[in-house]
C-alpha cells in the first residue's frame, strides 16, 4: 500500500508535472523520499522557499501546467506566502505543498504550528488541510481542479508528516477537468453585431490569452493575432503584458500601464466600443477605475463572473474565456466596416511616439532606459526576458517592440525579488534560449542567492542589474511628495560584481555609454554573463 506521499507523487505526474521546487523540510520528508523514487518529476533545490514560488510561478507561465513549490510548516511557508499572493494577482496557478506539524498537534499551538486556511484565506483558491491520509487524494483533486476552474490562481495544501508518512487506502483521484466556458451562439451573435457597427473599437487583451498552443488548439496568443487582424481592431495589452501581441504589428495601440501619455489616454476614451478580454480590468488596467468611461460602451469577457459589472456598467458581461471566445468570432465578421484605417493609424501613432527614445546623458552614471532601448532590436526572437520590480524595468515595457516568440515575464503584483528566480525557472525549461534577468540592486539583494542554483545546474543565464544605490521606485515617490527629504531609500551595496563572480559567472562592470556596445553583444551571445551597470538615479527622479 502507498504512502499519502508516494500518493501525492504520483498524483503530480499523472496531471503532468515534471519539475518541482523546494527548500526541504523534515516536515515533509516523506515527499522527498517519494521523489526520489520517482525520477520523472526534477526537483530543485533552491536558496529560500520565495525563490522557490516564485520559480514555481514562472515555470508555470511558460508551460501552462501548475507550478509546485515544497516549504516547511511555519518559517517557510510565510517565506513562499509572498509567491502565493503574486500567482493570485497574475492569475497564474501554483501549488504550495506544506509539511504541517502533526495531526495530534494541530490547533495545539505547537512548534511552528500555523492555521493556513486562515493565513491564506483570500488569497489562494483553495486551502486544504488533511488530518489523515485517506483525505489526500480528495484534496490534491480538489486542489487541482480549484487553480484551473476560471481565472487561474494559487492552491494551499497543508499535509502533516505524519500524515504523509502513513499508508493511504485510497486510490488517487482524477481532478475534474477545467474546461473554458464559452459564450452561447446568442452572445455570439451579439457580439459580432457590436464590434461590425463599431466605428472606433479598441481590445483590451488580458492574462487569460497567456495560454501556450495546445493540440489542436491555437494559443492565445496566435488567437488573438488572427482576431485582430480579420476585425482590424486595434489591441491594447493589460498591465505588463507586452508580449501578448506582436508590438511592432500596425494594430498594436500599447498597454495599459503606469504613467500612460495623456494623449494616448484621451484617444482611447473616444472608442465606441471597448471590449475587455480576458482582463479584471483591475486599477492599474483601467488607469485608476477611470477607462473604460461611463459612457463608454464595454464588453467584459472574463471567466470568473465576480469580477463582471463590479466597478463598470457594461454592455455586454460574459462569463466566457477569451480562447472560445475568439473561436466564436471567427467567420461571424462578414461585412466589418472597412472605415477604421484613421482610427487605427491614430492609434498605431501614439504608441510609436511613446515607444520612441532619444539617447539622453547623465552625469551620475549610465541612462539605463538608453542601454534598454538599444538592446530591444537585437534580442533574439526567442528570448526570454524575466524583469524584477522597480524603476529601471520600466523601458522594457515601452521602449522594446516585444515579438512573437519572445516572452516578457514580470510580476503583476510588483513583487521584488521575482526576476532571478523567474529566470531561473526559465533558464531550466528552455536551456536552449536566450534568457536574460533583468534586476535593480534592491531586487537582487532579496533573491539573487538563486543563481546558486543556476551555476549548480550549468545553464547559461544572463544577469542584467542595475545599480544605482536606492530603492529607485519609492524614492521617485518620496521626491515628488516630500522633495528633498531623502529617508530610508538609500542603499549601501556590497561588491555586487564580486558576488556574481562568487557564483562562477563571467563578470562585466559597466560605468559609461560608451561601454554599452560591448554589453549588449555580451548579453546576446551564448553563454552565460552576470553585468552589473552603474545607472544613473537622476535620470529617472522627477526633475525640478
Amino acid at each position: 500500500m502507498q504512502t499519502a506521499a508516494e500518493v501525492l507523487v504520483a498524483f503530480l505526474a499523472a496531471q503532468g508535472v515534471d519539475r518541482a521546487f523546494c527548500v526541504p523540510g523534515e516536515s515533509y520528508v516523506a515527499v522527498l523520499d517519494a521523489l526520489h523514487a520517482h525520477p520523472s518529476i526534477d526537483l530543485v533545490t533552491c536558496r529560500h522557499e520565495s525563490g522557490a514560488g516564485f520559480m514555481a510561478l514562472a515555470d508555470a507561465r511558460l508551460t501552462g501546467v501548475p507550478g509546485v513549490a515544497l516549504v516547511s510548516r511555519g518559517p517557510g511557508a510565510c517565506n513562499a506566502s509572498i509567491a502565493i499572493h503574486t500567482a493570485q494577482q497574475d492569475s497564474v496557478p501554483v501549488l504550495l505543498i506544506v509539511g504541517q506539524v502533526e495531526a495530534r498537534d494541530l490547533r495545539a499551538r505547537a512548534f511552528q504550528e500555523i492555521d493556513y486556511s486562515r493565513m491564506f484565506d483570500g488569497v489562494a483558491k483553495f486551502v486544504g488541510e488533511a488530518t489523515h491520509a485517506d483525505e489526500v487524494p480528495e484534496l490534491l483533486s480538489r486542489a487541482w481542479s480549484a487553480m484551473l476552474t476560471g481565472i487561474p490562481g494559487p492552491a494551499v495544501l497543508a499535509l502533516p508528516e505524519d500524515v504523509l508518512a502513513s499508508a493511504c487506502s485510497r486510490a488517487p483521484l482524477r481532478p475534474v477537468p477545467a474546461s473554458d466556458a464559452a459564450p452561447s451562439a446568442e452572445s455570439a451573435d451579439r457580439l459580432a453585431a457590436l464590434l461590425r457597427a463599431a466605428a472606433r473599437p479598441i481590445v483590451v487583451a488580458g492574462g487569460d490569452l497567456d495560454r501556450p498552443p495546445a493540440s489542436g488548439r491555437l494559443g492565445g496568443r496566435e488567437a488573438l493575432l488572427a482576431f485582430a487582424e480579420a476585425w482590424q481592431v486595434p489591441v491594447a495589452v493589460s498591465f505588463r503584458r507586452q508580449d501578448l501581441f506582436p508590438n511592432a504589428h500596425p494594430l498594436y495601440a500599447g498597454d495599459m500601464g503606469l504613467s500612460n501619455p495623456a494623449a494616448q489616454r484621451a484617444a482611447f476614451a473616444r472608442a465606441d466600443l471597448v471590449v475587455a478580454l480576458g482582463s479584471r480590468l483591475g486599477d492599474i488596467t483601467s488607469q485608476g477605475y477611470s477607462f473604460p468611461e461611463p459612457d463608454q460602451r464595454l464588453v467584459h469577457v472574463c471567466p470568473d463572473a465576480g469580477w463582471l459589472g463590479w466597478r463598470f456598467q457594461t454592455e455586454m458581461a460574459l462569463a466566457a474565456h477569451a480562447l472560445p471566445t475568439l473561436s466564436a468570432l471567427a467567420g461571424r465578421n462578414a461585412g466589418a466596416p472597412a472605415g477604421r484605417d484613421a482610427w487605427n493609424a491614430e492609434l498605431r501613432g501614439l504608441q510609436t511616439a511613446e515607444a520612441a527614445w532619444t539617447p539622453r546623458a547623465a552625469e551620475d552614471g549610465v541612462v539605463f532606459a538608453n542601454l534598454v532601448a538599444a538592446l530591444g532590436p537585437r534580442l533574439p526572437a526567442d528570448a526570454i526576458v524575466t524583469l524584477d520590480a522597480g524603476t529601471f524595468g520600466a523601458p522594457f515595457y515601452r521602449k522594446i517592440a516585444w515579438q512573437a516568440g519572445q516572452r516578457l515575464l514580470a510580476p503583476i503584483a510588483g513583487s521584488m525579488g521575482y526576476g532571478m528566480p523567474a529566470a531561473v525557472a526559465a533558464a531550466l525549461r528552455f536551456p536552449g534560449r536566450t534568457v536574460i534577468c533583468a534586476v535593480g540592486d534592491g531586487g537582487f539583494l532579496m533573491t539573487g542567492n538563486e543563481l546558486a542554483v543556476a551555476a549548480a545546474r550549468g545553464v547559461p543565464l544572463k544577469v542584467l542589474l542595475s545599480e544605482n544605490g536606492s530603492y529607485g521606485s519609492i524614492r521617485i515617490h518620496q521626491e515628488r511628495d516630500h522633495p528633498g527629504r531623502v529617508s530610508g531609500t538609500d542603499l549601501v551595496n556590497p561588491d555586487l560584481a564580486m558576488i556574481g563572480a562568487a557564483f562562477g559567472y563571467p563578470v562585466m562592470v559597466v560605468r559609461a555609454e560608451n561601454e554599452l556596445p560591448a554589453l549588449i553583444d555580451a548579453l546576446v551571445a551564448p553563454g552565460p554573463l552576470f553585468a552589473v551597470v552603474h545607472s544613473s538615479l537622476s535620470a529617472v527622479l522627477p526633475k525640478g
